[in-house]
């Protein structure tokens, strides 16, 4: 005998695709649907409605097709609560935990439907009465953004920062995933972040497509956090992307400790990786430059006190330090050294990571696989993205982590980073509030 249950997709389904991604879940897991009502939004800012009836032959292949569905934003139309239940322990979840994507979210509670603040995949929904709340805090630890007058709160936490008798969703009732849509209306700076992939885009216009996006971030005070690898300073990129720290279009740093390393060699000694960026001559030695600019640091105390004793003097780690640009570098098992800022404890440095993005409103990831990954799946699919790398299969990787609003671009960074800067700095520095 079949089983039936129905759901429901609203907004831009069309135009998104989401129509037909929904379709095509339900025939690849063998069951049927039948479309029991369509409103079609008949204007270019008019939204549309889907009603499904989805049948499966078994409860088991229903809630596989149901789960996949709601995954992709096709919500149930007779939701209940969500369920709680409490965590048996410290860094334990209640089996069949509700894993959360990187789409804005709500939970059903006693009737209401309660924003999911901080969203990000790969996480358990924490629910709790907002009366009650004192030490507790969701991933981030900052106070609930949605302005929701509920009694109650709902916010994310990583399995490690879970505590026994926090109030845990489980299973998938009660719960709306509202994944970003694509209207038809494509106006503005952001108009052409529509996802995909090109190395056959116009470079130029593109890059200036993107600078124009920064711009219209800073205007309405949104933070810019850059993530960026060493090879933006073996190409020779370094001084530009300084230039644009200097002139506050970067708000955040997320690093690893090679690029700081080799920020500071070309300061200290002129070279990145033992070769000079400018002239690509092997320096005497240089390939102890590194090691010896990492002593230079620890004997300092610091990047931030080899920057007050005059050690170092120009480069991205300088203009951070010098106009107060947070930074995170996050170690790795292959460091050399390393720098005292480095955060060598991998949850730690994922916590740190976590907090620059969810304040970022834009990201560009640049020619670095494993911290933009570690960025990536901190962001909520609605953040802005921007990968660059010269490797193709980095950028889809990247790209594939879910973000919709996100764009690629396969180019070298020593090409993209310089002519953003003339982009962007040709129009005047950034006021910057006091």
């Amino acid at each position: 005998m079949s089983v039936s249950r129905v759901v429901e997709l609203e907004g831009h389904i069309i135009d998104s695709g989401m129509m037909q991604a929904a379709f095509g879940i339900v025939m690849d897991h063998g069951g049927s649907f039948d479309v029991e009502e369509f409103d079609i939004g008949r204007h270019k800012d008019k939204e549309s409605y889907a009603r499904m009836l989805v049948t499966a032959d078994t409860e088991e292949d229903l809630q596989r097709i149901v789960h996949e569905l709601h995954q992709n934003g096709a919500n149930l139309a007779d939701p209940n609560d969500a369920k709680l239940e409490p965590a048996p322990e410290d860094q334990v979840v209640p089996h069949g935990f509700y894993s959360t994507t990187n789409h804005p979210t709500q939970i059903r509670y006693e009737g209401e439907w309660v924003d999911v603040e901080h969203i990000e995949m790969d996480c358990a929904v924490i629910v709790e009465e907002r009366e009650s709340r004192s030490d507790s805090e969701g991933s981030s630890g900052d106070e609930p953004r949605d302005g929701s007058d509920s009694g109650v709160r709902a916010y994310t936490k990583v399995l490690n920062a879970i505590e026994e008798g926090d109030r845990v969703v489980t299973g998938e009732a009660g719960i709306r995933v509202q994944p970003p849509e694509r209207p038809r209306s494509q106006e503005g700076a952001f108009g052409f972040m529509q996802g995909g992939i090109s190395s056959e885009r116009p470079s130029e216009s593109t890059i200036e497509q993107i600078a124009e996006a920064i711009e219209e971030t800073k205007a309405e005070d949104g933070d810019v956090l850059v993530v960026a690898g060493p090879a933006l300073i073996h190409s020779g990129a370094r001084e530009d992307l300084a230039s644009l720290v200097e002139e506050g279009y970067v708000d955040y740093l997320s690093i690893g400790n090679g690029f700081a390393v080799h920020d500071i060699e070309r300061d200290l000694y002129g070279t990145s990786l033992g070769v000079n960026t400018e002239t690509l001559d092997h320096a005497r030695h240089g390939h102890k430059h590194h090691i010896y600019a990492i002593s230079e640091v620890i004997r300092a105390g610091g990047i931030e006190e080899a920057v007050e004793d005059g050690l170092l003097e120009s480069g991205v780690m300088y203009q951070c330090v010098q106009n107060d640009v947070p930074y995170v570098i996050a170690g790795s098992i292959r460091d050399d050294g390393p720098l005292p800022d480095t955060i060598t404890d991998a949850i730690e440095a994922q916590n740190a990571i976590r907090e620059q993005a969810h304040e970022a409103d834009m990201v560009l990831m640049l020619s670095t696989l494993l911290h933009s990954v570690a960025v990536g799946n901190c962001l909520p699919s609605t953040t802005r993205v921007v990968c660059v790398d010269i490797n193709p299969a980095t950028v889809t990787q990247l790209l594939d982590r879910g973000s919709a609003q996100a764009v690629g671009m396969v180019t070298d960074i020593g090409t993209f980073v310089p002519i953003l800067a003339e982009n962007l700095l040709e129009k005047g520095a950034v006021e910057l509030d006091d």
